[in-house]
């Protein structure tokens, strides 16, 4: 069974996605749209299948299985709670909205009509990753400690001038809500349930309206605790984006730029395979949009056996709930309880 594919969104990730499908047997992309219509001809001309301007005339006149929205993050709501109508299932970029109650109309509106909601976070699939979550489940770490995700990443003036909804609050946020979006997800997946966070946020370099450099204290259901640290302010260049793990037996860090480098692997209790544990899965692939193919892989599997993928509505939903929190407590200079109603967080709202 081939899962038909209609890409909403024909800018740079488009390409990836394009990348990703064009090695999976069983995926097709069939048609494509975009708000400029120069943009969708392009692509759709250089796959050879239709192209729109429109998402809702698309889905009337293509048939197809999956919706995926590469749009602006703050377009991301408004247009699935559109097309949810049409009863497609939906794999959907990061963040999956601005704001949780968008979220969870989206995931009402899906639940309604059928379909699925995949939200992409393809760095579980890097090989580290996945020898550390597996690590963690067989118990190697025992009482967790800390865990620590880093993004110093460099991004010039020039990256938010090339889009004008780069870096403002209606459309994207700074980089705790773009860049650092996937270790957030994955520090939560390997963490747990919050229960708190403390956080300040500053815009030093770039002329944007929200946040370029922004850290976090977070305080996880089990006791352990949690830090994020995050800056698109590095100079000249990028350093790093990774992820650390600390228990009372092992500690493990990912480093590399997208966490795709195993950088320290230590347990009180050997097993036979950490010999070689950094030969068989130290570093990720270097074939172009690798990890996004094993995402998408994921997903029509999880199409085919009916089931949730690895990272639903409501996965998408709780690094999003994180995020507000994090932006209510920069605001208020308070700790904010998890389980909370923003009121002075201004992601997804127009300045």
């Amino acid at each position: 069974m081939t899962i038909r594919f209609a890409l909403v969104g024909c800018g740079t990730i488009a390409g990836k996605h394009v990348q990703a499908l064009s090695r999976i047997d069983a995926a097709k992309i069939v048609a494509v749209c975009d708000a400029k219509p120069e943009n969708a001809r392009a692509l759709g001309d250089s796959l050879g299948v239709p192209w729109f301007a429109d998402a809702a005339s698309m889905a009337e006149a293509v048939e197809f299985d999956v919706f995926t929205i590469m749009t602006p993050s703050g377009a991301h709501a408004s247009q699935v709670l559109d097309l949810a109508r049409f009863g497609r299932h939906f794999v959907i970029e990061k963040p999956m909205a601005l704001r949780v109650d968008d979220a969870d109309r989206m995931i009402a509106a899906c639940d309604e009509a059928g379909a699925k909601i995949f939200v992409v976070k393809q760095n579980r699939y890097n090989p580290p990753v996945v020898a550390t979550r597996e690590a963690l489940d067989a118990g190697r770490f025992g009482k967790l400690v800390m865990g620590t995700v880093r993004v110093r990443w460099a991004r010039h003036q020039a990256y938010y001038d090339q889009r004008p909804w780069r870096g403002t609050w209606a459309q994207d946020g700074g980089v705790l809500t773009n860049q650092a979006a996937h270790h957030i997800d994955m520090l939560i997946w390997m963490m747990g349930e919050v229960e708190s966070v403390s956080a300040m946020t500053a815009t030093r370099l770039a002329d944007i309206e929200a946040e370029d450099t922004g850290v976090a204290i977070l305080r996880f259901a089990s006791g352990a605790l949690g830090v994020i640290e995050a800056t698109t302010g590095a100079r000249p260049k990028d350093l790093e984006g990774s992820f650390s793990l600390l228990g009372e037996k092992g500690a493990v860090e990912i480093g590399g730029f997208f966490t795709n480098e195993l950088k320290v692997w230590n347990f009180a209790d050997p097993h036979p395979d950490d010999a070689d544990i950094f030969a068989r899965a130290g570093t990720t692939p270097s074939v172009p949009a690798w990890n996004l193919e094993q995402y998408l892989r994921g997903v029509i599997l999880a199409l085919r056996e009916g089931r949730a993928g690895l990272v639903d509505g409501l996965g998408g939903r709780r690094s999003l709930e994180l995020i507000n929190a994090i932006y209510e407590s920069a605001e208020t200079g308070r700790t904010i309880p998890l389980r909370f109603r923003p009121k002075l967080c201004r992601l997804g709202i127009d300045a």
